[in-house]
């Protein structure tokens, strides 16, 4: 071997560093692809999720909506048509009275209680709360509702929202029980025995002492519970007759022509008009209150 040769020939100690140089290229270009390919795939999901929201921020405004979304034809005739209805606006106020109630009557039991279940040591205690909760998933509302309807008919509460709210207060209260428990949990006792020795009452105690340090677990329950009532279809629909107290859920079904077409004028008006009330209490409970299912509070 001549000196020329081997000088141009490259030794060990240059391959291997050209060849962790490569080796560093693709590694840093897989990861680039990567990357690449996570964020086209979380656009996608984006925009799958997004264009039906778009559709319903448009939609109402335009003078003939299409199931396509696309910059309307400004019109505010949908909501004049939609305010001519008969029942659209009056079922919104049905809508609030049944999930007020329910929201509620479902946070005060709930809060007695968990409070009860979480205080007082019962043998089987745990227990009773699973059985509670796993009957409250498995017999679900369409599976119940044939003894629900008899027992508002013995009770005499068919087409009555009262019959409503007690039927979907019963139905969400096993769930309620168990996420507020551990919001209970977490409170130190040793705030109770203070004031039960400057002679407050247990009623006192509950409203003045544990209720506001479970004010967000109280604030999640309500929300969880007017979003399940304000959706339902089935127990309104099979409880109530009359349609000035139906909500909704039941009169949003009306807006379709016998042959069974979408009026999309209509529907899409009081879709908008139908979310928004859910929504702004969502923002607003958790911008005061804030959201979590585990209780306690730092010490």
């Amino acid at each position: 071997m001549t000196s020329t040769e081997s000088v141009l020939r490259p030794d060990g100690k240059e391959r291997a560093a050209r060849g962790a140089e490569h080796a560093a290229g693709l590694l840093q270009a897989r990861r680039t692809a990567a990357t690449v390919g996570f964020y086209t795939f979380v656009c996608l999901l984006i925009a799958f999720f997004a264009l039906p929201l778009l559709w319903l921020a448009f939609a109402p405004f335009d003078e003939a909506p299409s199931v396509t979304a696309s910059l309307p034809d400004f019109t505010l005739r949908n909501f004049q048509v939609l305010a001519d209805n008969p029942y659209a606006l009056t079922s919104l106020g049905n809508s609030v009275i049944l999930a007020a109630g329910t929201g509620g009557l479902t946070v005060v039991l709930a809060a007695l209680a968990a409070y009860a279940l979480s205080r007082v040591r019962l043998p089987g205690r745990d227990a009773l709360l699973y059985v509670m909760l796993l009957l409250s998933s498995i017999v679900t509302g369409t599976a119940a509702m044939v003894p629900l309807f008899n027992l508002a008919f013995e009770l005499h509460l068919i087409d009555s929202q009262l019959g409503v709210v007690l039927v979907m207060t019963g139905g969400l209260l096993p769930s309620a029980i168990f996420i507020l428990k551990d919001f209970m949990d977490g409170t130190p006792v040793s705030y109770e025995e203070s004031a039960r020795v400057f002679g407050a009452s247990p009623l006192q105690i509950v409203r003045h002492i544990v209720v506001p340090m479970v004010r967000p677990g109280l604030a999640t329950i309500a929300v969880w519970a007017v979003a399940q009532v304000w959706g339902n279809f089935l127990v309104p629909f099979l409880l109530l007759r009359t349609p000035e107290k139906s909500p909704a859920a039941v009169v949003m079904y009306t807006f379709y022509t016998e042959g069974g077409q979408p009026n999309l004028a209509l529907i899409s008006t009081f879709s908008l008009l139908y979310s928004l009330p859910v929504i702004l209490m969502f923002l607003f409970v958790s911008s005061r209150y804030g959201f979590r299912f585990h209780g306690g509070i730092k010490r």
